[in-house]
This record gives structure tokens, sequence and C-alpha cells, in this order.
């Protein structure tokens, strides 16, 4: 039987209860509004500017920013003092224990390779056998030559001014030792050629090695005077930025003060203690410092520097005298006029005697004059003894001249020998007086970049509890 099909569901009806009223007296509530998304192009530093200055318009959000302000003038006023500092205390460190010895590690160098040539030619003068003496100092000198240029090679860290002249000393020194073995060995089967050989090694000496050496002298002196100029510099940013602590401190304790009529807030004080403990350190410490230096730099550096060209000066003075007799008027002057090497003894013999007056005047107690004025006097007795000389060799006297020479006693070897220990002597005090200032200013720095780094932060730290204190009165 077929049933009927359903009939389709009616539609729900639709509610049409009233809703319910409002209580008289109530207002209508709006729609809830969504929050208005930021202005196009407006980013965090311009959302966080404005949370800045709406906190500034309450006196919380101001000690707030005062706090954050002070502490971080603080601690930056103890960061840049250590950075500072460190860098001064690192190059006075290296005017100590690296410039300096590597100048006077180039000066010994200039010295043993002048004092080489000087005893070569006194050894060859002194006849076919030459002294055992003799030898053995050539030999001391040439090891001490190469010694210190192994030394400077290892420790010019990439100078390439250094780097070059080293490359010259190493490879023209062979040639030289080389040139007063063939000296050596013609003068002792008594051939003329021997004198040809030692002028050619002397040659060697004075055109090549000796200014290689200066070169190198000089550009290991220029790095002593940096290392000293960035020693001294005074840290005027450190400074700056101390005062400027110590004037924004002040003037957050008087704000405190007129505001709260409260005399001390023991954390901005002590926050200001420790800034002026630093900036009191680091002037004292700067002071001592600079002091130190210029003292290392007045009566040691300025007086080894004159003691050097003496004592190079009376080098090349022996040098050539004894080159005088072994040349024997073979070698004049460019005009042809007169013997070249008796010209360059006069030479150097003015330039010893200006050396040792500006040594004089430079020494500055009796342990430094002292060999400087035996040095003057030994100068004056070894001229004298070389007029001597010159009056024999000009009267024919060889074999008289020869022994005013080199002779062993009353000859001017023995005043040389005399003059090159007083100066030994002075070089040593001088060297001793370097050390000393040059340690007690690099002494002076010590410990000043912990100490401020240390002291930044406890002010640091004080200038937020002070803050903090006045900001709980608020809660």
């Amino acid at each position: 039987m077929t049933h009927p099909p359903h009939p389709p569901a009616a539609p729900a009806a639709r509610s049409t209860a009233p809703a319910p009223a409002r209580p008289a007296g109530v207002p209508a509530q709006p729609s809830p509004v969504p929050p208005a998304a930021p202005p196009a192009g407006r980013g965090a530093w311009a959302v966080g500017r404005e949370r800045l200055r709406t906190a500034a318009t309450t006196e919380p959000g101001r000690l707030q920013i005062l706090g954050a302000v002070l502490a971080l003038l603080v601690v930056a006023f103890g960061a840049v003092t250590a950075l500072e500092v460190t860098g001064r205390a690192s190059a006075a460190d290296d005017v100590v224990g690296r410039s300096q010895p590597l100048s006077a590690d180039a000066a010994a160098l200039y010295r043993s390779l002048a004092d080489a040539d000087t005893t070569a030619a006194s050894g060859f003068l002194a006849g076919t056998l030459e002294p055992a003496g003799s030898r053995e100092r050539y030999a001391k000198d040439i090891a001490t030559a190469s010694r210190l240029l192994v030394k400077a090679a290892a420790h010019t860290d990439g100078s390439p001014e250094s780097a070059r002249e080293i490359t010259v000393l190493g490879e023209q020194l062979p040639r030289y030792t080389g040139l007063v073995e063939r000296a050596r060995a013609a003068n002792r089967q008594g051939l003329p050629l021997g004198g040809a050989y030692l002028r050619y090694a002397n040659q060697q000496m004075t055109t090549v090695l000796l200014p290689a050496a200066e070169r190198l002298y000089a550009a290991e002196t220029e790095r002593l005077h940096r290392d000293d100029d960035a020693a001294r510099a005074w840290p005027y940013v450190s400074l700056a930025l101390g005062l400027v602590a110590l004037a924004a401190l002040g003037w957050a304790q008087r704000r405190t003060y007129v505001r709260t009529h409260r005399v001390f807030n023991h954390g901005l004080l002590a926050a200001t203690a420790a800034t002026g403990v630093v900036l009191l350190w680091l002037v004292a410490a700067h002071t001592v410092a600079r002091t130190g230096l210029d003292d290392a730099r007045a009566h040691g550096q300025e007086s080894l520097q004159v003691l050097n060209t003496a004592r190079i000066s009376s080098l090349t003075a022996r040098a050539n005298e004894n080159l005088t007799l072994v040349a024997r008027g073979a070698v004049l002057t460019e005009d042809g006029r007169n013997d070249k090497y008796e010209a360059d003894y006069t030479e150097s013999m003015g330039a010893l005697t200006e050396a040792l007056a500006s040594a004089r005047k430079l020494a500055d107690d009796d342990a430094g004059r002292g060999p400087v004025d035996e040095s003057a006097a030994r100068t004056g007795e070894w001229r004298e003894r070389h007029k001597e000389a010159r009056a024999k060799d000009d009267a024919g006297d060889y074999e008289g001249a020869l022994d005013r020479i080199v002779g062993a006693k009353g000859s001017t070897g023995e005043a040389f020998d005399r003059v090159d220990a007083a100066l030994e002597r002075a070089l040593a005090h001088e060297q001793a007086e370097f050390t000393r200032s040059a340690g007690d200013a690099r002494g002076a720095l010590t410990g000043l970049p912990a100490g401020a780094a240390a002291l930044g932060i406890l002010g640091a730290a004080g200038a937020v509890l002070g803050i903090n204190r006045r900001l709980s009165e608020y809660r």
C-alpha cells in the first residue's frame, strides 16, 4: 500500500520575544571597538619615545629615567677609563720591555760591527802574527752582531723597514768576514795584497753594513718614540666622562634635596664617592706616569742616544786611525789633497767631542757625569798621542808611528780603550736610570683599569639604589 509523501518540514519559527528592557537610568553601552593600529611608518623607536614622554610626565617615571641615566654614565666612565688606561699601560710596558731594549740592541749591533772593523785593523797592524787578544775580541764582536741580528729578526713585529735592514746585514756580514780572513791570510804571508783586502773590508763595513745598522737603529728608536707618546697621551675621553658623571650626580642630589629637604641620599652619595675616587686616581696615576716617562726620556733615553753617538764616533775614529797606517797614503779625499782616513779620523773625533759635551749637560748626577768627564779627559790624551804618531809618520819613521798607534804603553790604542771603557760605564748607568724611571711610570698605571671597572659598577649600583629609595616613597 502506498503511503503519501511526508509534508516538507516547516521552517523554524523566528523568536518574536521582545528584548529585555534596559533598567531606567542606565546609559546605553557602546559597541566594543578594536584598538587602533599604529600609524603607518611608526616603528618601535617612535613607540618607545612616546612611552618615555608619557613616563616623564610623572615623578616616578622621571626618577626611573634619572636612575637609568646616572647608572649608564657611571658605568660608561668606569669602562672607558679601564679601556684607555689599559692602552696606555700596554704602551708603557712596550717602552720598558720591547721598544727600548730593541733600540738598545740596534745600537749595540752598530757598536759591535764598528768595533770588529776597528779590531781587525789593529790586529793587522800588529804584524804577521796577530795577537790572540785581538782575534778573540774580533770573534766576540762578530758573534755578538750575529746574535743581535737573530734577536732583532724575531722581534721586529712585521716592521718592513727593520726587516729590510736585517736582510741586508744578514747577507753582507759574511762577505765582510770573508774579506777580513783573506786580508789576514795575505798578511801572514807578508803579501801587500793583505792591505788591499782590509781596505775593501772596511769599505764594505762603512758603506753597507754600518749604514744599514744605523737605519735599523733609527727605525727602532722611532718605534720607541711612538710607544712613549702613546703611553703619555692624556685620556681626555675618560676625564670628560668623569666630569659629566660627577656633575649629573651632583645635580641629582641637589634635586632630591630641593624636593625632599633631605641632605643626604646614601646611594647617590656612594655613587659620587666612587666616581670621584676613580677620577682622582686617574689624574694622579697618569700624572705620575707622565713624570716618570719625562724623566726616562730626559735623563735616560736622550742621554743613551748621545752616548751611543759618542761611542760610535770613537770606534769610527779608531778604525780610521788604524787604516791611515794600513793604506799609507794610498787613499785620498775626493779633492786628492789629503789622506782620506786621516780626514775621516778628524771628523769622527770632532763628533766625539761634541757628543761628550752634550752628554755632560744631560747627566743629572755625579754617577753619570763621572764617566763622561773621564771620557773627555782620555779623548784629549788620545788627540795628543795621535799628533805624535802623525809627526813620526810624516818624518818617515813608520815603526815609531806604529808603536804610538798600537803599542802596549803610551799609545793611542791605550787611550782609546780607556775612552771606550768609560763610555761603556756611562751607558750602563743611563740604561739603569731609564729602566727605573720607565718602570715607575708603568707601575703607576698598574691596578687602575681593574679598579676603575669595579668602582664604576659599584657607583652604578649606588645610583640605582639611591633612586629606588625615592621610588619606594610612591608605593
